[in-house]
């Protein structure tokens, strides 16, 4: 009697699931819901997390001079998509799903220093987000990621968004 009652949760568990996969779409035309994204951004944050704890070199010791070449290779590696002041407003980066992430959010800035090193080496798989590890010096991506410190955030701009 009580594995009977396991199977039928079990198949009305599996008849849910496939009822909601049905009603999935993989557009790109509208924006997610708050329950997609949530899960989406909680599930990128774990993963980036796990895999930024090792392996990661050690920063350029000149922090000044490395901001400095941050900045003149951000133009070339990250504006084309985030825009020049990191809020992703150029037409690329708003065409994406998902969107080219405004690079001065308290939910970017959140992430640690090692944590952006493994996003800009690595990429994001199935976002628009490149990675620059076969193609860029380790020095090279610490010099971004120092930059990326140095742009003003939500409280410097007149007003939020993202």
């Amino acid at each position: 009697m009580r594995s009977r009652m396991a199977w039928a949760i079990f198949v009305l568990v599996l008849v849910l699931i496939g009822v909601a996969l049905m009603r999935f779409n993989l557009t790109a035309l509208h924006e997610p819901g708050p329950a997609e994204t949530r899960l989406a951004n909680l599930s990128k944050r774990y993963f980036i997390h796990r895999a930024s704890r090792h392996g990661i070199p050690p920063r350029p010791q000149d922090t000044k001079a490395s901001i400095e070449r941050g900045g003149s290779h951000y133009g070339l590696d990250c504006g084309v998509c985030h825009a020049d002041d990191g809020r992703a407003q150029r037409p690329l980066g708003q065409w994406m799903y998902p969107r080219a992430s405004d690079l001065t959010s308290k939910q970017v800035q959140s992430y640690s220093d090692q944590e952006l090193f493994w996003i800009i080496q690595n990429g994001i798989r199935f976002t628009g987000m490149p990675a620059f590890g076969n193609v860029e010096t380790s020095d090279h991506v610490w010099d971004l990621v120092n930059y990326l410190r140095t742009l003003p955030g939500d409280s410097q701009k007149g007003d939020s968004t993202n």
